[in-house]
């Protein structure tokens, strides 16, 4: 397996995720703001994948429940061709309906304490709960993780 980079293409930020180097588990990674320029955000993306090693760019593609393609998949597909002129590496699309979703229990699930060992301190408790920004940041990177684990696992089958 190789170093995959995961990209949640959002409306204002874009979500990124990576894997480790054996391609079995991806991680969380951050965030880039818009800018507004297309260009410049993919080139900003442009050097995350080179910065981390990534030899392979997966990006979100949000089809609807249905599985058809709308609008945003078909502008998703158009940015996965536009970056991939760029970027150096392989750039594919992936299914990723209800990433967002899934993202949002796993932080729900961890900032409860849902799931930690016992006697571990939840987020909530400690006092460390992200809000406003910092909340929504975290969801954009944790559903491009979602998204990539998807795919590291497809890729395994």
């Amino acid at each position: 397996m190789t170093r995959a980079v995961g990209v949640d293409l959002g409306e204002r930020r874009i979500g990124i995720a990576v894997s480790d180097s054996g391609g079995v588990l991806a991680s969380p990674y951050g965030v880039v703001e818009r800018s507004g320029d297309p260009e410049r955000d993919r080139r900003a993306l442009a050097d995350i994948v080179a910065d981390v090693g990534g030899e392979v760019v997966v990006v979100g593609l949000p089809l609807s429940l249905s599985g058809a393609a709308g609008p945003a998949a078909r502008a998703a597909a158009d940015e996965a061709v536009a970056l991939g002129s760029i970027v150096g590496v392989p750039v594919e699309t992936f299914d990723e309906r209800l990433t967002t979703v899934e993202a949002a229990r796993r932080r729900r699930e961890r900032a409860t304490g849902a799931g930690a060992p016992r006697g571990g301190v939840s987020a909530r408790r400690s006092g460390r709960r992200p809000r406003g920004a910092a909340a929504r940041e975290g969801i954009d990177a944790e559903a491009a993780a979602v998204m990539l684990g998807a795919w590291l696992e497809a890729q395994s089958r």
